[in-house]
């Protein structure tokens, strides 16, 4: 194309057509700045977890209240996760689930009341013996305290002496005793109530959880069989390994007891197996009571030889035998059991106590699979490199 060649007209450029002044924002209210900013955020997260914690503190506060029925429950539960390894065992056998279910409750009732009757008749058949070795031992002590740095007058001696006897031989005792029975009707309603649920859940258990995931669909309802199965998982382990941990511990303590010539020894190794199931200080309150009822009904050498009986078993349990029976089913910090177990012991006393850490374990691994089989949580995953 030329100089003087025709041009092509440009086409007109499309027509903007002009728009308005955009609005400001509006501004925001004082209340808004308030919550808006570093301190109102604060704020907000303080009045949810309060908010939270009230939520917490009423169950608290009603389970409390309904230990009759609360506390039988959870056992119930405890006791199903640990024995129902066996109820499955059985129906693959093929026995029926009804026949399997009272196979495995029948057997756990009759353990338990072999060990009560056990441990009754021993104390009924050493009680008298048990009262002349503690005055005897008392006597023997005397001289000992005689010899320390500290000064006991004999007045005062004579005077614990007293009290002692007049406790061992009067009827104070005995009616304590018996005012300890009128309380025996909530233990055995209580009792009959953790046979009761316990029956349903070894017979149902399954489909009472399939019940509860009714309104949850797809992943969902993977989560909560994820969290019913890690539950159930931890706590038999937890139970089981305990038990076996506590039966050793028991034996070879009550081995210890009837070589020194400790009376009363098939219930204190009953106590010590119970106490075993207390982490971190059950082994050592038992040592303990181990220890005083050698010392009042043998001597004090023979006491010293108790304490390190008690402390060579737990320390052979600790390093060789907890390891290999429990392995990774109790995943928590000490500082986690200790929290948990003052817990537990402050709201329902020594139940609590049981209670308490295998719960709290639970809780920890249905954390550990909320989000996936080896996925934890979002909040418990690992973030960045921890290096400490």
């Amino acid at each position: 194309m030329g100089l003087f060649g025709r041009r092509t007209p440009r086409p007109a450029p499309p027509s903007v057509e002009p728009q308005p002044p955009a609005e400001p924002a509006p501004a925001e209210s004082g209340a808004s700045r308030l919550w808006s900013d570093g301190f109102g955020r604060v704020g907000t997260r303080s009045l949810q977890v309060l908010a939270v914690v009230a939520v917490i503190a009423v169950f608290g506060f009603v389970g409390t209240r309904l230990t009759l029925v609360v506390i039988p429950v959870l056992i119930a539960l405890v006791l199903a996760a640990a024995i129902y390894p066996l109820v499955s065992l059985l129906r693959r056998r093929g026995l029926p689930s009804l026949l399997a279910t009272w196979i495995a409750l029948l057997a756990l009732v009759a353990l338990l009341s072999a060990i009560v009757w056990l441990v009754v008749r021993a104390v009924v058949d050493q009680w008298d013996e048990l009262q002349t070795q503690a005055l005897d031992g008392f006597d023997s002590l005397q001289t000992y305290i005689q010899d320390l740095p500290f000064q006991i007058t004999g007045e005062q001696i004579a005077s614990v002496r007293e009290s002692a006897v007049n406790l061992l031989q009067s009827d104070t005792f005995g009616s304590g005793a018996l005012a300890g029975v009128s309380q025996t009707a909530d233990f055995v309603a209580g009792f009959f109530i953790m046979i009761v649920v316990l029956f349903f859940f070894l017979k149902d258990g399954p489909a009472m959880w399939e019940f509860l995931l009714r309104p949850f669909e797809g992943h969902r309802y993977e989560r909560g069989q994820r969290v019913g199965a890690a539950t159930i998982r931890t706590l038999g382990g937890y139970v089981r390994g305990t038990a076996i941990v506590a039966f050793v511990d028991a034996v070879g303590i009550g081995i210890g007891l009837a070589i020194v010539g400790v009376p009363l020894v098939i219930p204190l190794s009953v106590l010590v197996f119970l106490l075993a199931f207390i982490p971190l200080v059950g082994a050592t309150v038992a040592g303990i009571l181990a220890a005083l009822v050698t010392l009042v009904a043998v001597g004090p050498v023979e006491a010293l030889i108790v304490v390190a009986i008690v402390v060579v078993v737990n320390q052979l349990e600790g390093d060789f035998l907890q390891p290999i029976v429990m392995g990774r089913t109790l995943r928590l910090h000490p500082l986690v059991i200790l929290f948990a177990l003052t817990a537990g012991t402050v709201l329902v006393g020594i139940t609590g106590a049981i209670l308490a850490v295998p719960i709290a374990a639970s809780i920890w691994r249905a954390i550990q699979v909320w989000d996936g089989p080896d996925l934890p949580a979002r909040f418990a995953r690992q973030k960045r490199a921890e290096t400490v």
